[in-house]
């Protein structure tokens, strides 16, 4: 199974999703790395690699994680996303050829613009972690 990490970042009241080539509207993730000390540190590192904000902190101890198949180069692989809570003081982006846009948008309207059903679950236990 393929794992990977990711955050649900905030700044104020605003939450940031990120546009996946696909099409798709979510959160920023990615892979663990052999060299990630811990799921905080990979989903951090991602943040900054596909982002360039790199003065997030993750939140408390709260995390979620999410299941699901996708396919990749026609073979279905099972992939395990966890996630976690956590505060920016940025909102300068620079985005990774990994997306095609991205937007700072308030709690509320970020559920209507995520895509994945489960990733609008991750943003509603996150929320109240993150007291909005």
């Amino acid at each position: 199974m393929e794992t990977s990490c990711g955050l649900v970042l905030v700044n104020g009241d605003l939450v940031l999703l990120l546009r996946y080539p696909q099409g798709h509207w979510g959160f920023p993730k990615g892979h663990v790395e052999d060299t990630d000390a811990s799921p905080h540190d990979t989903a951090l590192r991602e943040l900054r690699e596909e982002t360039g904000i790199d003065d997030a902190k993750v939140i408390g101890s709260w995390s979620q994680t999410t299941q699901y198949t996708h396919s990749r180069r026609g073979v279905e692989r099972e992939k395990q996303v966890h996630w976690f809570p956590a505060k920016t003081k940025t909102f300068d982006v620079v985005l990774s050829h990994e997306h095609t846009d991205h937007m700072w948008v308030e709690i509320d309207e970020a559920v209507d613009w995520i895509t994945f059903p489960a990733e609008k679950e991750v943003l509603r236990g996150a929320r109240q972690i993150l007291g909005l």
